[in-house]
């Protein structure tokens, strides 16, 4: 159904703060009060490697003697250095003085969420890992095929005596990780090593944590455990009798079954290369306005990195002691960042590894549930469709500049993904509708999507998670509100609007 107008309210009268709003006030003051706060993050050296990143998966830890080789199962953190994975699955093949294989299975499901933005990034990262395995003699193999279907056949006919991988917290991986391991042979062992977060996931909580508070002290703590520099994955030593085949990259790309009126991000260049380079322009150029600015979408003051640390082409541990060791004189910008980098985005992996249910309504807390179902069938003053919501095609300017620029970019600004959202939970029928659309544009058109930050991000401003009830009203019931009065008062949103509106009729003509 179309959208429908409404009369703009008239302007009421200035009224005392209530006793609700001042409490709202008191709310956000001591949110923004744990974040500029967040405990300086101490450096050391490389050290060797903690076993606590590990989470043996099967039953034997020993390496199949009369093995051949090692592999390093790579699926979510595509890059050689930088990688506890890596560098732990290149000690054991030291250790066995074995030489040491990657392999990356490369799987396209049928859905509009796979599209050529994201698989050009990713195959083009792949393809930087696979010519820096050759300098460092180490094979690296391109599959095709679901892990499950796949890894175990190639694991006996290369004759692999172990088998080390990384971690996800999402459904589908963990699914792939656990039939992996029913179909491997018993005397192979299958280890896992969380190279994403600085803290490991399982080591940072036992379960899932219920806010921001409840896990950043947790994480603080063990930081001078597990923030240390990384030692080097190093020239191998030991030569594979089996060279793994030439992967033509182009072909592969091109050969994919992919939506490609998605196109790829030009702003975004894939690669460690390319990811350090924007790192480094971050610390030189953002990271000065990051503690003052960083709400304002009109600034350059964001770090960018998202789309290299989603997959995995970043370490975030690496983009975390650079900030700290370059950023000194910029203080008031490094524990916002760290807070964000860190805390924030190791409680979304928290969320979607102990909650299986962290794209529904479900996996919401029970009272966001409760009153969400409440007001479910409150009027909504608009209703969109789902075409009309991907085509930009709101009443309100603010919200259809930050579709385009997530369409036409892949990207758009974190402030205004919080808005974006709540304002689908506003305008679509239900709380699972709104989410699923949510979901659905998310994972099509940002180019970090289909990621626990993506999917925690939705459920934030839809469902409540990591927050708590507000003021009661229609639609929302306690949920968080925002709207569009609020974000004048944050920035120009006229200029963001101008920009964006000129630049899609300027592409439409």
């Amino acid at each position: 159904m179309s959208g429908r107008k409404r009369k703009a309210p008239s302007a009421p009268a200035a009224k005392p703060a209530s006793k609700q709003q001042k409490t709202e006030k008191k709310k956000k003051e001591e949110e923004e009060k744990s974040v500029d706060s967040a405990p300086e993050i101490s450096e050391k050296p490389p050290t060797e490697f903690n076993k606590r990143r590990i989470r043996l998966i099967s039953d034997t830890e020993k390496i199949k003697q009369g093995s051949e080789a090692v592999l390093y199962w790579m699926l979510r953190d595509h890059r050689v250095q930088d990688n506890w994975a890596l560098i732990h699955a290149q000690q054991l093949a030291l250790e066995e003085e074995l030489p040491l294989h990657v392999c990356f299975c490369l799987v396209v499901p049928k859905s509009k969420t796979s599209t050529l933005r994201h698989y050009s990034f990713m195959l083009k990262g792949l393809q930087e890992v696979s010519k820096e395995c050759k300098q460092l003699n180490i094979q690296f193999h391109l599959l095709h095929g679901a892990p499950d279907e796949v890894l175990p056949g190639f694991v006996s006919e290369q004759r692999f005596g172990a088998v080390v991988t990384d971690f996800s917290p999402l459904r589908e991986p963990i699914r792939w990780l656990e039939m992996v391991n029913k179909a491997l042979p018993q005397d192979i062992p299958l280890i896992q090593v969380d190279a994403h977060n600085v803290v490991p996931c399982w080591v940072a909580s036992p379960k899932q944590e219920y806010a921001a508070r409840t896990i950043r002290g947790k994480i603080t703590k063990l930081l001078p455990e597990f923030l240390t520099g990384f030692p080097l994955v190093e020239k191998h030593s030991y030569t594979a009798a089996r060279t793994a085949k030439p992967v033509d990259w182009e072909e592969t790309l091109n050969s994919l079954n992919v939506d490609r009126t998605v196109a790829e991000s030009k702003w975004a260049e894939p690669g460690t290369k390319a990811g350090l380079l924007m790192l480094k322009s971050f610390i030189d150029v953002r990271l000065k306005t990051f503690g003052t600015l960083r709400n304002d979408p009109n600034s350059p003051s964001l770090s960018q990195l998202s789309p290299w640390i989603r997959f995995g082409h970043l370490s975030a541990q690496h983009v975390a002691l650079q900030v700290q060791r370059n950023g000194k004189k910029f203080g008031s910008s490094v524990a916002p960042f760290l807070e964000e980098l860190v805390v924030r985005r190791e409680l979304t992996d928290n969320f979607c590894f102990y909650n299986d249910k962290y794209d529904k309504v479900e996996g919401a807390y029970e009272w966001a549930q409760k009153t969400l179902r409440e007001h479910a069938k409150d009027k909504r003053p608009y209703i969109y469709t789902l075409q009309q919501l991907e085509n930009a095609e709101t009443h309100d300017k603010l919200w259809n500049a930050a579709q385009y620029q997530m369409v036409s970019e892949g990207k758009m600004h974190g402030f205004l993904r919080m808005y974006w959202a709540k304002k689908i939970l506003e305008w679509t029928s239900s709380p699972e509708e709104a989410l699923s659309f949510a979901l659905y544009l998310n994972d099509r058109y940002e180019l970090d999507g289909q990621d626990p930050n993506g999917f925690v991000g939705c459920m934030w401003s839809i469902c409540g998670i990591h927050d708590q009830g507000w003021a009661e009203r229609p639609i929302f019931g306690k949920i968080r509100y925002m709207n569009y009065k609020g974000c004048l008062r944050k920035f120009d949103v006229a200029s963001f609007e101008k920009k964006y509106t000129k630049i899609k009729e300027t592409k439409r003509s």
